[in-house]
């Protein structure tokens, strides 16, 4: 039954959810769980705002988590699905769209004569792109053991819930029911940021392990930058103990730079050349699309052409390419100068509205992308992310709400800010951060 205009509030979708999905949602983080409250039921966005079923527009730092990088409903973006749709939604067979759109994946990853990336095999979600990285490293070494960092999220396949921040963080789960004992041994983790407990890993299981796998910066425990030279140090290491490397960009893949994270690093002076690529979100312009991708070599051992198999149905959809290549192409490197500034814009008033209201805090930064923690030290890993006053997120988020500005609902999750954030958004922000960091100010500890 449709509800009448005079029922619709973010309550009454609520609940009604919740009679039929699991908690009311289809992924944890958007149940409000560590804000408390009603979740926001979300009808229409453009721009730089999302509007409720209210009708009540707010200023949005979610940016659907990190795809609007154009901001929401960018007219050539829906257009070219438009345009795609009249040809037919999905085929089941390979179309010359998922070839220009790897061409064009490829081209970024092309720096100065050195190709990041010589293959691209695209699926649907981040989650099937980091699986597939995976079992092709181990297809590729013979090996079994992977090691991942506490606080980096790979998506929710076995073997890589274990401390993975993000929406486990939030719910403050350590991993997930479901998970065998054989399986998530497999899975070292290990803290972020440390060398040593790198060298040792490789010391205690020699010839065991296929793969490192890391976000190009953290950004699902607050953000975790790499300090430098650690991923030129995780790929030296692999290389030397016979494993490979997988630079996990699904959130920083084309957001932080037109070659995502690894583009920026190497800007600043690395040298480092992942061996397999993994691609969400801004790939797909906000649809349905993800990719790995990297040496010719080792992705041909992907089927058809070699015993790794990986398919999908709905891999490569017509839609999602066509947003994904009107995305790419409109992002050029104005659009990166713009998210620069306006993310620097926010950061500075959001410190200084902190810093006036009296809360501990500080700020991690990996490119556009910042969060914030409720401490005075710096993050530097996932121990030092849960090591902050949590508690004060919930009224801070709140109070932005109350104001019009809609927050990721977790303090383990980046802000994002898009091409669309103009000064009048911006504007938006800036008034309403005294208010929560008042809020902030006043919270008291469970």
């Amino acid at each position: 039954m449709t509800p009448t205009a005079a029922s619709l509030t973010n309550e009454t979708a609520a609940s009604r959810a919740r009679a039929v999905i699991p908690g009311g949602v289809n992924s944890p983080v958007r149940a409000f769980g560590s804000v408390g409250g009603t979740p926001l039921s979300i009808v229409a966005a453009g721009g730089a705002t999302v509007t409720d079923v209210t009708g009540r527009e707010y200023v949005d730092l979610v940016a659907s988590w990190g795809p609007a990088l154009l901001g929401h409903a960018h007219p050539r973006v829906v257009e070219a699905v438009r345009e795609a749709a009249t040809r037919g939604l999905s085929f089941g067979a390979s179309t010359p769209g998922e070839t220009e759109l790897a061409e064009l994946v490829a081209d970024r990853l092309d720096l100065h004569g050195v190709r990041g990336l010589e293959r691209l095999r695209l699926v649907s979600t981040g989650t099937e792109a980091t699986m597939t990285a995976i079992r092709l490293a181990r297809g590729a070494t013979g090996r079994d053991v992977i090691i991942k960092f506490a606080g980096h999220y790979h998506g929710h396949s076995d073997g890589l819930l274990a401390e993975s921040g993000s929406g486990v963080a939030t719910l403050g789960l350590p991993g997930s029911a479901g998970v065998p004992a054989p399986v998530a041994g497999l899975t070292l983790v290990l803290p972020y940021n440390d060398r040593d407990a790198v060298r040792d890993a490789f010391a205690a299981h020699p010839g065991r392990i296929a793969a490192i796998i890391a976000e190009g910066a953290g950004a699902n425990a607050g953000v975790l930058a790499p300090e430098a030279g650690f991923n030129d140090f995780l790929v030296r290491t692999a290389r030397e103990n016979g494993a490979l490397f997988i630079l996990d960009e699904v959130l920083t893949g084309f957001r932080v730079h037109p070659a995502g994270w690894w583009g920026l690093e190497r800007a600043r002076g690395a040298r480092y050349v992942p061996d397999l690529f993994t691609f969400g979100k801004v790939i797909g312009g906000g649809m349905p699309l993800a990719g790995l991708g990297g040496r010719a070599e080792l992705m041909e051992m992907l089927a058809p052409l070699g015993p790794v198999y990986q398919a999908g149905t709905l891999s490569g959809n017509p839609l999602a390419v066509a947003a994904g290549i009107e995305t790419l192409r409109l992002s050029d490197a104005a659009v990166y100068a713009h998210v620069d500034s306006a993310s620097a814009r926010v950061a500075s008033a959001l410190t200084e509205a902190l810093a006036a209201a009296g809360v501990a805090h500080t700020l991690s930064f990996a490119g556009s992308l910042f969060s914030v923690a409720f401490r005075d030290a710096p993050v530097r890993d996932y121990a030092d992310a849960k090591d902050q006053d949590a508690w004060r997120y919930g009224p801070f988020f709140h109070a932005m709400l109350q104001h019009g500005v809609s927050l990721p609902p977790s303090v383990f999750e980046a802000w994002f800010l898009t091409a669309a954030h103009d000064d009048a958004a911006l504007s938006r922000i800036e008034e309403a951060l005294p208010y929560a960091a008042r809020a902030a100010a006043s919270a008291t500890a469970p």
